[in-house]
């Protein structure tokens, strides 16, 4: 994968450069990005993704992929696949480092035992609200628990009965012996470990003691040889307490992690946790997780969205130290952008109107050159049948034109694109007195769409040959939903109440043009005038169906 050149310097290249100056870890730099497999990644993800992986590759380090499996009451197999694969598809390979915390449950088991034995853990009794409820607040102390007073040889035997089952979930946990009255609550005697009486998807019923994530996951760093040990904002708070853990188990001369943290990003219109993405999943207001309404890489990848695009947006946005909301739009500058350079141009007509060519040879068909990609001559032409009844789009027409419309109206004269000036010379219209057929002449000296006289005009529209058209449905997606910071609007009890009704519009009468015939799901098409498509896999051999990526130009910032 190409790395991208136009990638600015920011804190975190400032402190790994520093620390390699310094001789630091011994000249390495490795990363790693650790997801836990409870749902599908997001474009937030994909941001962590690209650095981390991009941080390695820049210093000649690498990057693991590590699962954070520790909950096997919310994990799947399912949401391992899809990570595995949402980071390939990205455009990253961390060849054989490919990890899960489940791998060091012994290790991570056995200094649990070592902080016991050091009179720094110790077996708890009460259940997690009475833990909760003498934790302490901002100004004032936490409640020891009657746990701390026991000695380490009981300790030790509770915490080997806790892990051979004799105890019931939620009954007793253990707990790292810290400081009650410490000013950073997660001081404050964290939990260590708990149990679960659930089969894993990895060790099945292995265990049914199961580590906390922040017990977890500095341990795993220093398993691993993690150098710098990435993550967002959320979990400043947390590195004094995965310094300590260090503390207690690191051996000199081992490469120890250090935790470094960056404002997660926040997209507008665009929610990321992943508790309300899958409710929104499972009150299928969504179709999945991969609908391309979704912010999840799944989901954008279904809509059209190139990895290419999504990394050149996490290189933009770059790397702060303080939240902030990144506009969408800059997300669909960046797919527009990488889309304009690679996309096929073709002829598609969404809501179609019959236009009959009545100077037109009856039965005569002829094919017209078409430019594939006007940003890429090696894409070279493709041939457009021409006939004498062809489809527009209903839009294109007015009976009654005025101001600057210049499109097809009676009695003008507009450029069908590859093909001829048409003028409008009247309209059929049913019995209910709708308008549906056009009635036009064409010019044949203006073939190619280019007067020899030199006369000009205003309009150019797109068409299709009614013969040699295909059937499509094609699916118009808007903002999720109507508020920029769903997350964060003020009296607004429930974000769902602030879902966009109209994200999705479903067109099933709409006609593309016959090279599509058989088109791939996933392959990226310009339709002319209209924006940029994406062949859905719910397209049969019999009916395609495409999603629009998005829309030729930023409407107010709003597709």
């Amino acid at each position: 994968m190409e790395t991208n050149e136009k990638t600015t310097t920011n804190f975190i290249k400032d402190i790994i450069e520093d620390d390699l100056e310094k001789g630091k870890n011994g000249g390495q730099v490795v990363t790693r990005f650790p997801p836990e497999p409870n749902g599908y990644l997001h474009i937030g993800h994909a941001k962590s993704i690209c650095l981390n992986f991009g941080l390695a590759k820049r210093y000649g380090g690498r990057c693991h992929l590590r699962m954070d499996d520790t909950n096997p009451e919310k994990e799947d197999v399912e949401y391992t696949d899809s990570i595995i694969n949402d980071v390939k598809w990205l455009g990253f390979d961390w060849g054989e480092h490919l990890y899960y915390a489940s791998d060091y449950f012994e290790q991570l088991y056995e200094w649990a035992v070592l902080l016991i034995k050091k009179g720094l853990a110790y077996v708890s009794d009460m259940t997690p609200d009475e833990v909760s409820a003498t934790r302490g607040g901002p100004t004032w102390a936490g409640q020891e628990d009657p746990g701390r007073k026991r000695g380490v040889e009981e300790n030790l035997d509770l915490f080997a009965r806790m892990r051979a089952g004799d105890f019931p979930d939620g009954t007793k946990t253990l707990r790292a012996k810290i400081d009650m009255a410490a000013p950073n609550i997660n001081m404050r005697d964290p939990v260590l470990y708990r149990i679960k009486h659930e089969n894993h998807h990895r060790t099945g019923g292995t265990w049914c003691i199961y580590p906390m994530y922040d017990f977890a996951h500095g341990q795993s760093d220093y398993i691993e040889g993690i150098t710098h040990s990435i993550c967002t904002l959320e979990f400043e708070v947390h590195r004094p307490l995965y310094d300590w853990f260090l503390d207690q188990i690191a051996e000199p001369g081992r490469v120890r992690p250090r935790q470094i943290e960056f404002a997660r990003l926040s997209l507008s219109y665009t929610v990321m946790s992943k508790r309300k993405l899958l409710e929104l999943v499972e009150t299928k207001f969504v179709r999945g997780w991969d609908d391309p309404r979704m912010p999840t890489i799944s989901g954008l990848r279904r809509r059209g969205y190139t990895p290419e695009s999504i990394r050149d947006f996490a290189d933009r946005i770059g790397v702060a130290k303080a939240d902030n909301v990144v506009d969408v739009a800059l997300l669909e500058h960046c797919v527009r952008e990488d889309l304009n350079r690679r996309a096929p141009r073709v002829i598609a007509v969404l809501n179609p109107l019959r236009v009959v060519i009545e100077n037109y040879p009856e039965g005569q068909t002829e094919e017209l050159d078409a430019v594939n990609n006007p940003e890429d001559e090696s894409m070279g032409k493709r041939k457009l049948p021409f006939s004498r009844e062809l489809y527009i789009e209903r839009e294109d027409f007015r009976e009654e034109a005025a101001g600057k419309f210049f499109r097809l109206a009676p009695g003008k004269e507009v450029r069908f694109k590859f093909a001829y000036y048409l003028t409008c010379t009247g309209v059929v219209r049913d019995d209910r007195g709708e308008i549906v057929e056009v009635r036009c002449t064409y010019d044949p000296a203006t073939r190619g769409g280019w007067s020899q006289d030199g006369r000009k005009v205003k309009g150019t529209i797109h068409w299709l040959s009614a013969e040699h058209a295909i059937p499509a449905e094609v699916r118009l997606y808007d903002r999720l939903f109507t508020a920029i910071e769903p997350e964060n609007t003020k009296d607004v009890e429930d974000y769902r109440t602030l879902l966009n009704p109209d994200s999705l519009k479903v067109l099933d009468r709409c006609l593309v043009e016959q090279s599509l015939k058989g088109a791939k799901p996933g392959t990226q098409y310009q339709f002319e005038r209209l924006g940029y498509f994406c062949v859905d896999h719910d397209s049969t051999a019999d009916r395609l169906v495409f999603n629009r990526t998005v829309t030729l130009k930023d409407s107010k910032g709003k597709d």
